[in-house]
């Protein structure tokens, strides 16, 4: 039957907390200042006002206010005087192209309006997905403090043609006198550009081409091209997996790009079964929160529990270490036999001998899940060959260096041994987008444009084709690489025309090019022969693998954030305000520590009265290394571990207020992300952390989530009165216990006529990702407020993503119930968090057709409209925030601050470029006014409208709103349920759907589908 569970969203609130409790109690927990507007308590009191008087000009000034707050900014527009041909004012265009940046990799389509994109989503044709990042990505081309404008040499502005002739004539001094000259790249993933990188090295023989990634995952490349002869990373369908098992590989994260969409289409419980998958890690990843079964184990047992894994798989004697979790790894055995050519194994670790092992076990498998044919192209970096060009550097023996969209100077691990190197190569030219340590640190910056800017192609993997196409006119004096390189060769070609050539002899078979260009991609059948295997001595890569996993000291795991990634982004406010899935921290990076080790240590994280969340600093000490860090005491940390995410602490060209984080590259030695015997000491200070996760707690409340397993979602009937996995509320009428939703204090009005909107969320392939936040962010005007509002719970975001920690102790009282007292009794509470279950669920407005909150509005200001959408009229909210105080779901946002054109929050909204991505359709909100989800009211209506213009009814699931179309693994399905075929009228009387606090009767337009797990019991 279903458990009884508690869920918590932080220690403090599992410990039972007053602090918690005192902040479930406020909607709003800072003050208001009435003493700035009333005069302290002495003038008051001294005051020969009468109460008469005092009313009546208080009266008087809050009708003044209330006007006064109607008359909004005037703003005048200027029409074309000549209208351009494709362009109609008012409607939005949508353009297929590609993101390829180095490290995000993504099909999608760009929305314009009247030539500015304003608006990132999946190409869903093309198989596409997107990230928090890539869907940020849009307002990083806006960007107009980090971008480079115009070529320069020395800081002084050149031309184009003057930059053009001195680097040729360096050039071609150094091929003459033979001396190396180094083309520094990240992955670029484009076969055009290959081929101009080709002609270029054959121009220059003495030229040489490395490809260099922040975040490394040569290890992978190097054992698929040790084993199957191809430097390629592997891929994986794991659609078709009924057992997964991940050793730290973070795949529903960043691991080879992420594969959540395969994932989750191997994980439907209406097909009546999913794939059963296990992670083994150190830190709480994304994937691990998502897995049917998570075993904790600290690094160097991670590495020696995958080769105990293979040792019971083949049967092999290996070199290797007993662990604690070894009885887990025997069961893990017997699954992967069981799943035979269906089970497959990852490994997240950066050592070429551990992934040697992973792949290993899947040959023995026969698994049919790794995927060596269709492998990927990204990730091509190699971080010892970068190591060889800063020791040639070094040594003299390198006479120019071309650095193309990559910042060593920041994100290798012996960054200032990089830029001290470069004062003895002759040339340095930088080709960038953006400004950074390294291009301050050449003689010539070149500015290439943004993605969105540009022509080009990718190949994310061997059958999948992609086309780049500009969806604005340049911003700045920029030149694409290619067309550089092009022109550095000889040629006169354009890179457009190039690029066409390319494609029409390389890729499309007699394919029409329009096409391509129109879709954004273009597929190619590849060979059915499998990849032959290499022989490899096992027992020497053990041997190996073994001799370099440390078993001493602590041990750090450097992992990636899905909101910041490498860094590339991080001028980007929407990305540093995104809160982490794990940690609801934003702003910051941290040392993740076990609660058992932060005790040890002596660190810890009060939570004060407003909400905020503090932190002691640590020094982390590596090899000579040492970086000063906050702690953040983590649930499911590992013991003898802590984590810390790179990609933080960037400066240079940045705004002070994104300064944020500490850089940890230092600590990156070798490009691992394990590293041993690491010394942690707590030092002096406080930090104040920018943390939501004990704000906007639906508090006291029941059924907030629902979760179930497999077992009980296929063998108990859903509302079985004692045993059922969805069980409605029941309430007490005429004697007699009725299901709450057949009582009712109001008459019902006909929503049968017109449209009626729901939105239906499905936790069981939700994983928590984040890029339906930034979606929202960037369709609906959400303004960036800045650490220190988040901090004190005044951040705008109009969709979050609650996490929830589990725990099968529900109370104290449980627990004294069950004979634990003393010591015990805490430690049954911290043990559930040690590894505790998580579950995310988006919460935003819920559109109740019986909304608390508009029975409460003085003035009106927020009202249902028919179709079911909770609307919001601005003009007239006054700011009273009784529906906020109202609203049980915590999901309304007040607006303090006017957060555009104020230069207390100097973030996008403050500048002429920044305000470029707001979308002309919804309204840029001013103080003093609550706003929320609108279920994205401005694209239901152009649905309409459309289809209005176009004489016909609206389309099946044609309705979309920004989450939805955001949403990579289908989890969010928009629609009418007045139109039986759209998905969600279907999804809304599905067995799974249940209402948040339905006990409430607020009836809500968004329904939840209850989460199912497999824990192998189905």
């Amino acid at each position: 039957m279903a458990s009884n569970k508690k869920y918590w969203k932080s220690v403090e609130e599992l410990k039972g907390s007053s602090v918690v409790e005192t902040l479930n109690k406020n909607e709003f927990v800072e003050n208001i200042p009435t003493d700035d507007f009333l005069g302290d308590k002495e003038t008051l009191e001294n005051s020969s006002t009468s109460r008469r008087d005092f009313l009546k000009y208080v009266g008087f000034t809050t009708a003044a206010a209330s006007l006064a707050a109607c008359e909004g900014p005037v703003i005048k527009s200027i029409p074309y005087v000549v209208k351009p041909n494709d362009i109609i004012a008012g409607v939005a265009d949508w353009y297929a192209t590609s993101m390829a940046d180095g490290y995000d990799f993504a099909s999608v389509l760009v929305k314009t309006r009247e030539g500015r994109p304003i608006q990132i989503m999946p190409n869903k044709e093309a198989n596409g997905t997107t990230s928090a990042r890539v869907q940020a990505a849009v307002l990083s081309l806006y960007d107009e403090q980090l971008r480079l404008k115009e070529p320069t040499k020395n800081g002084t502005a050149i031309s184009w043609a003057e930059a053009d002739t001195e680097i040729g004539q360096k050039l071609n001094s150094l091929k003459e006198a033979d001396t190396k000259v180094v083309l520094l790249t990240g992955t670029m993933a484009s076969p055009s550009t290959d081929k101009i990188v080709g002609e270029f090295l054959a121009t220059y023989p003495n030229a040489k081409h490395v490809v260099y990634d922040a975040i490394s995952e040569d290890a992978s490349v190097d054992a698929m091209e040790t084993m199957y002869g191809r430097r390629a990373l592997p891929n994986y369908k794991l659609e078709n997996a009924e057992t997964i098992v991940s050793f730290g590989a973070d795949f529903l994260g960043d691991f080879h790009g992420g594969f959540e969409k395969a994932y989750v289409a191997g994980r439907k419980p209406e097909s009546g079964k999913m794939s059963y998958h296990v992670q083994v890690e150190s830190n709480m990843s994304l994937t691990g929160a998502n897995a049917d079964k998570r075993i904790v184990a600290k690094p160097s047992d991670v590495v020696f529990a995958l080769l105990n894994l293979y040792k019971e798989i083949t049967g092999e004697s290996i070199a290797s270490n007993a662990t604690p979790i070894d009885a887990e790894i025997k069961k893990l055995a017997k699954s992967l036999k069981k799943a035979g050519s269906k089970g497959v194994v990852m490994t997240g670790v950066n050592d070429k001998n551990a992934q040697l092992i992973s792949l290993a076990i899947n040959n023995a498998l026969s698994s049919e899940i790794l995927d060596t044919k269709n492998s990927l192209n990204i990730r091509q970096g190699n971080f010892e060959e970068v190591q060889n060009v800063i020791s040639d550097m070094k040594s003299g023996n390198v006479g120019g260096i071309f650095t193309v969209n990559v910042d060593p100077s920041y994100s290798l691990p012996n960054a200032a041994e990089f830029t001290e190197a470069l004062a003895k190569v002759d040339l340095k030219v930088a080709l960038s987008v953006e400004n950074s340590d390294t291009v301050a640190a050449m003689d010539y910056a070149l500015p290439a444009p943004h993605f969105l800017e540009s022509w080009g192609d990718t190949q994310f993997s061997e059958g999948d084709y992609g086309l780049i196409q500009p969806t604005i006119q340049p911003l700045f004096k920029t030149r694409q690489i290619q067309d550089t390189l092009l022109k550095w060769s000889g040629s006169s070609t354009s890179y457009y025309d190039y690029l066409k050539s390319f494609w029409s002899t390389e890729v499309l078979d007699g394919s029409s090019w329009n096409k391509a260009l129109h879709n954004g991609f273009y597929n190619k059948t590849i060979s059915e022969t499998r990849n032959a295997i290499s022989e490899i001595s096992i027992s020497e890569v053990a041997s190996a693998l073994k001799k370099s996993t440390a078993t001493s000291g602590m041990e750090l795991n450097l992992y990636i954030k899905t909101g910041l990634g490498d860094g590339k982004q991080a001028n980007n406010p929407w990305l540093q305000e995104f809160p982490d899935p794990i940690t609801r921290a934003s702003w910051d990076n941290y040392l993740t520590m076990s609660m058992a080790d932060a005790r040890e240590l002596g660190f810890s994280n009060p939570v004060k009265d407003n909400g905020a969340i503090n932190g002691d600093y640590a020094k982390v000490s590596l090899n000579g290394e040492e970086v000063v860090v906050p702690v953040m005491v983590q649930p499911g940390q590992a013991k003898g571990s802590v984590g810390l995410a790179l990609g933080f602490g960037k400066t240079f060209g940045l705004k002070e207020e994104m300064q944020v984080g500490v850089n940890a590259y230092p600590l990156y030695k070798g490009g691992n992300n394990i590293q041993y015997n690491v010394a942690i000491e707590k030092v002096a200070g406080t930090h104040k952390f920018a943390c939501t996760q004990v704000q906007k707690t639906i508090a006291g409340r029941h059924d907030i989530l629902k979760v179930a397993t497999l077992k009980e979602y296929n063998t108990v009937a859903p509302k079985d009165h004692d045993n059922g996995w969805n069980k409605p509320a029941y309430v007490s009428y005429d004697h007699k216990e009725v299901e709450a939703k057949t009582i009712d204090l109001w008459e019902e009005h006909n929503r049968e006529i017109g449209h009626h909107f729901n939105l239906s969320i499905d936790l069981t392939s939700c994983t928590g990702c984040g890029a339906c936040v930034v979606a929202c962010h960037a369709e609906n005007n959400v303004p960036v407020v800045g650490k220190n509002e988040v901090r004190v719970g005044r951040d705008m975001h109009w969709l979050r993503i609650d996490r929830y920690y589990s725990s099968e102790v529900e109370t104290r009282e449980e627990a004294k119930e069950m004979g634990l007292s003393g010591g015990d009794l805490y430690k049954a509470l911290e043990t559930e968090a040690e590894n505790p279950e998580v579950t995310f669920q988006p919460m935003m407005c819920q559109h109740c057709n019986h909304a608390p909150c508009e029975t409460v509005c003085p003035v009106a200001a927020t009202s249902h409209g028919r179709q079911g959408q909770n609307q919001m009229a601005y003009n007239r909210c006054v700011g009273t925030r009784y529906c906020a105080n109202n609203c049980p779901y915590r999901v309304r946002r007040f607006n303090w601050f006017q957060y555009s054109d104020n230069k207390e929050f100097d973030f996008n909204m403050n500048n002429d470029y920044g305000k470029m991505v707001l979308n002309p359709d919804v309204v840029v909100r001013s103080r003093g006014v609550m706003e929320k989800c609108s279920m994205c009211i401005q694209m239901t209506q152009a649905t309409i409208l459309k289809a209005k213009k176009e004489g016909r009814a609206v389309n099946t699931d044609e309705f979309e709103t920004a989450c939805s179309s955001a949403c990579t693994t289908g989890a969010m399905v928009f629609g009418d349920i007045n139109n039986d075929k759209d998905e969600v009228a279907a999804l809304s009387e599905d067995k799974r759907a249940y209402h948040v606090l339905d006990y409430l009767q607020t009836k809500p337009n968004v329904v939840y589908q209850v989460k199912v797990r497999n824990t192998n019991q189905a």
